[in-house]
């Protein structure tokens, strides 16, 4: 898909690589061409602080004197290459109810992405909510800063509240406007 306005178009591809240290990463077109470059500042006005590997972009892209870059992101989708959940609490649990729990506006207590886990706060709720890395690749992010604003779908699971979704704050409040 290639919608042209001006000196920007509009163009689907996946996530080559991010690294929300560095700030950037590169997205391949599905349309083929140079790497697109994505840089952490056109992610944060998305809503995110990253985005995971191989995830499906939908993003509106410049050429400029140093190449291809995103200036917007509008969609991102969990790569297509997942496999199971990889969390047997999840396996137990109806889909239906894990699709069913309400988005509930949150914060990042902490979260260490190489321990593959860390816990959010629900607005008021005193109990943590645990945040498994593989929520995060399903959700297409790869990690969470410490106060992060979010919007998180939560079970209760057989060591508490759990969550099955995650999407950054911004994205949840244009999912309900539209």
């Amino acid at each position: 898909m290639t919608i042209e306005n001006d000196n920007t178009r509009r163009i689907k591809g996946r996530v080559k690589w991010f690294d929300p240290v560095k700030g950037f990463g590169f997205v391949i077109a599905d349309e083929g061409g140079p790497d697109i470059l994505l840089h952490a500042n056109v992610l944060r006005n998305f809503g995110q602080s990253s985005v995971a590997d191989r995830a499906g972009v939908e993003i509106d892209v410049q050429d400029t004197d140093r190449g291809r870059q995103a200036v917007e992101v509008h969609l991102i989708e969990p790569p297509d290459d997942l496999d199971s959940s990889g969390l047997a609490d999840l396996d137990e649990l109806d889909t239906d109810e894990i699709r069913d729990a309400p988005l509930e506006p949150a914060r990042v207590k902490w979260f260490d992405k190489g321990k593959g886990f860390g816990f959010a706060n629900t607005f008021g709720r005193d109990e943590d909510v645990f945040v498994h890395i593989e929520i995060l690749r399903r959700s297409g992010l790869a990690d969470l800063q410490p106060g992060e604003a979010l919007a998180i779908r939560v079970i209760e699971g057989k060591r508490g509240r759990m969550a099955t979704e995650v999407c950054g704050w911004e994205t949840a409040v244009k999912q309900r406007s539209d």
